[in-house]
């Protein structure tokens, strides 16, 4: 799910409207270090995800098949809660960390994530996981563009999303026991729709923050805020593309 961690990000963000919209080499910079950091995430995640849903001997670590069922074994229990930790990680510690050390996080994070997603290559048809990840593609490379071009303000639109975030993970823990397909259908409709906001809102606040940076030598604290700037785009590429998924995608046989 999406990172909550806002409060690092609000001594950098930039109150006034004037200031907003100035977008210097600095600013500039920032962003294409965000979307840089954001890409390679995606593309470390997608090279694990093919190299264990393809590799049989891989697999074996994640689950085994018995007569009850697939079994988790010791790397799939890792895979399915460590990110949860590696997001309150980074977030929590970012103060603490040095930029080389939230820089490894972030990898490593993306890559566990990836595994994690062989088991979606393996439950879906490829020609679905293709169409729901170029759709994401566009809405979010729409949204994105929508967000940094807009002049209105979206603070106030990002706070009801956040509320609504709130709202699905509860869902989705309560829907963990109740394994509603109705209840699950609606929490992914309302998902496509909180994710595709928060694009726009989370890149609006980016370019925020790199038009609030004083290219003062700052160069650690400005790479930092690129990665967990980057962590929250991936957030809500990811979550909305498995929101896709879970409506449009068909499952294997």
């Amino acid at each position: 799910m999406s990172s909550f961690n806002q409060q690092e990000f609000s001594d950098y963000t930039v109150v006034n409207s004037s200031q907003t919209r100035a977008t210097g080499s600095v600013s500039k910079k920032f962003m294409s270090g965000v979307f840089t950091w954001m890409f390679v995430a995606l593309g470390v995640s997608a090279l694990f995800a093919l190299l264990f849903a393809s590799n049989d001997s891989l697999l074996q670590y994640l689950f085994t098949v018995t007569s009850a069922g697939a079994k988790l074994g010791p790397l799939g229990w890792i895979v399915m809660l460590a990110p949860l930790g590696f997001v309150m990680l980074m977030s929590f510690g970012y103060h603490r960390l040095s930029p080389v050390a939230l820089t490894g996080l972030f990898v490593t994070y993306a890559a566990i994530n990836g595994i994690s997603f062989s088991f979606i290559l393996l439950a879906y048809t490829a020609s679905s996981v293709i169409g729901c990840f170029i759709t994401a593609s566009l809405m979010f490379g729409v949204m994105a563009v929508m967000g940094y071009t807009t002049d209105k303000d979206l603070t106030s639109f990002g706070s009801i999303l956040m509320m609504a975030l709130v709202g699905i993970i509860i869902a989705s823990m309560v829907n963990w026991f109740l394994h509603s397909d109705a209840l699950g259908y609606i929490i992914s409709l309302v998902g496509v729709a909180v994710f595709t906001g928060l694009t726009a809102y989370d890149v609006q606040k980016l370019k925020r923050i790199g038009a609030g940076i004083e290219y003062d030598g700052t160069a650690n604290d400005t790479r930092k805020l690129a990665l967990m700037g980057a962590l929250n785009l991936y957030l809500d590429f990811v979550n909305l593309f498995i929101m896709l998924l879970r409506l449009f995608g068909n499952r294997r046989n």
